[in-house]
């Protein structure tokens, strides 16, 4: 492989004279002379070559290895740090540190690569992906955090003399150097003019233009103002705050918030937890308080509050069945989030609900996540959701469904940031074509009085307003009640919700991400 495609190339080093010209470049005190670009003047290294790095440290290693298991395998970040962070015994300082230098990466490859793109004299796919991937790891500490550029520099190429060889080094080096040289400030102007347009937009805020476009969309067709775009697109890329929920008649809250989390503005028996690990917290390890989205929370605790056909909203269950229980269906449960809250919900009221998940390792997920609650509450089943009414354990039909559908996940980019950068618009003939198929299937499972709630965690309006004024048109049989009444009556503050018949949630507005509830009721 040449030296060109191992990194070498901007700022290239000269190998040539090793003898002469090396001694050359060195001052007194033994600092190697960058050549510098022409017109720019010459510079010294901030270290001889004894007083560099030559290891990189625990927190910036577990950040790279991170940020390649996302690009290299198609990896989440959400689920590889925390075992990174764990096997490298990482304290609480450096868990923190490499935390932000991974995800501030991952948001801010938008900008980043724009601004690489001005500093690499080849197009950046040109550059091997670790030597690439180090490069954004390098720019986040110069432009996004507060770390002084000499620490940045000499951390960032300690990496790479580690985990990807000497050669790339200087070039590294080199390009990270120049960057340092720009304020980020001077570096957005110059990268992404403020022009307004979605392209400099989405270079800005680090998001495709695509989905910029889309979240203009979604502000309009949710009663928003367009005008919150900026706050939209800045909360996506701030850092969320964990969330976490006592089961209800399981868990209790109090010994988390006694724990120092803060108890949650919008939902009940819920905490925000910035200290930290949430697994150390009380209960999270026993299974009756679990790390969920708030947004999240409001929509189950929706579904199960909200009074079937002919029942008055205080009443018992209604009985769907010869044992007169009330059955309910988590169509589409896995990982096992809002399965968990509806089982203990349903523990509650004396019903059952029934969690069904394609895929027989994710089957496992909702199982694992389910086995705080009293088994008689639930069943997992593994099959395919839109062939649900041919399950044995559909009969005799469903009085409340959950239809969590499979989305580009636009409402949640700040907790998976990972994924503004997989999806294309292609992606969405896909998942709208699935979600009303999986909305028919669960029409059709759905006793007469019954109550379904179609939830995304994305606010794309093909994926929320439009999909659910589909589904009224297929099925017009159908009464569509008001989401946005339903979610703030299961609320402990104010939500602010426009008056409106589905109910979305905003990360900028609400603190959540941004979840869509639709609610619709087939008549008794």
């Amino acid at each position: 492989m040449s030296d060109r495609r191992q990194g070498h190339g901007s700022g290239r080093d000269d190998r040539r004279g090793r003898g002469r010209g090396r001694q050359d470049r060195r001052d007194a005190r033994g600092r190697t002379r960058n050549r510098g670009r022409s017109g720019a003047g010459k510079h010294y290294s901030a270290a001889a070559p004894s007083q560099r790095t030559r290891q990189a440290d625990p927190a910036r290693a577990v950040a790279y290895e991170v940020v390649r298991a996302v690009h290299q395998d198609d990896s989440y970040a959400n689920l590889v740090l925390p075992q990174r962070i764990r096997a490298r015994r990482l304290d609480r300082r450096d868990a923190g540190f490499a935390t932000e230098l991974t995800y501030g990466t991952l948001r801010g490859i938008g900008l980043y690569d724009a601004i690489l793109a001005e500093c690499v004299d080849r197009p950046l796919e040109d550059l091997d992906a670790p030597v690439l991937d180090a490069l954004r790891l390098g720019a986040h500490q110069l432009l996004g955090m507060r770390v002084p550029a000499h620490a940045a520099l000499d951390a960032t190429v300690a990496l790479v003399r580690e985990r990807i060889g000497a050669g790339p080094s200087g070039f590294v080096n080199a390009v990270l150097r120049r960057i340092s040289e720009t304020p980020r400030e001077q570096w957005l102007d110059r990268v992404a003019p403020e022009d307004g347009s979605e392209k400099s937009l989405g270079i800005r805020h680090s998001h495709p233009a695509w989905i910029v476009r889309g979240l203009r969309q979604a502000l309009v067709s949710h009663g928003a103002d367009a005008a919150e775009l900026t706050d939209l697109l800045e909360a996506d890329n701030a850092a969320p705050v964990v969330n976490v929920v006592a089961l209800p008649g399981l868990g209790d809250i109090g010994p988390v918030l006694a724990a120092g989390a803060e108890p949650s503005p919008i939902a009940p028996d819920a905490a925000l937890h910035a200290g930290g690990d949430a697994a150390r917290l009380p209960g999270v390890r026993d299974g009756v308080v679990r790390v969920q989205d708030v947004g999240s929370q409001l929509t189950a605790r929706a579904l199960a509050s909200v009074p079937l056909g002919g029942q008055a909203h205080d009443d018992g269950p209604v009985a769907s069945g010869a044992s007169g229980t009330e059955h309910w269906l988590d169509l589409c449960a896995g990982p096992g989030g809002k399965a968990a809250l509806l089982a203990a919900l349903a523990a509650e009221r004396g019903a059952h609900l029934l969690a069904n998940e394609v895929a027989d390792h994710r089957a496992d997920l909702v199982r694992g996540a389910l086995t705080a609650v009293p088994q008689r509450a639930w069943t997992v089943r593994a099959g395919d959701g839109r062939r649900i009414s041919e399950a044995p354990e559909a009969a005799p039909g469903f009085d409340r469904i959950l239809v969590d559908a499979p989305c580009t996940g636009l409402g949640a980019l700040r907790r998976r940031p990972e994924s503004r950068w997989r999806r294309t618009p292609a992606d969405l003939a896909v998942l709208t074509d699935l979600q009303a198929e999986l909305l028919d299937a669960a029409v059709g499972a759905l006793v007469p009085g019954g109550v379904l709630a179609y939830v995304t965690c994305s606010p794309h309006p093909a994926e929320t307003v439009v999909q659910t004024e589909d589904l009224l048109r297929r099925h017009p049989e159908l009464e569509q009640l008001d989401a946005a009444q339903a979610l703030q009556s299961v609320a402990v503050g104010d939500l602010g919700l426009p008056a409106t018949k589905t109910a979305q949630l905003w990360p900028h507005r609400h603190g959540t991400d941004a979840m869509f509830l639709a609610l619709v009721r087939k008549p008794a």
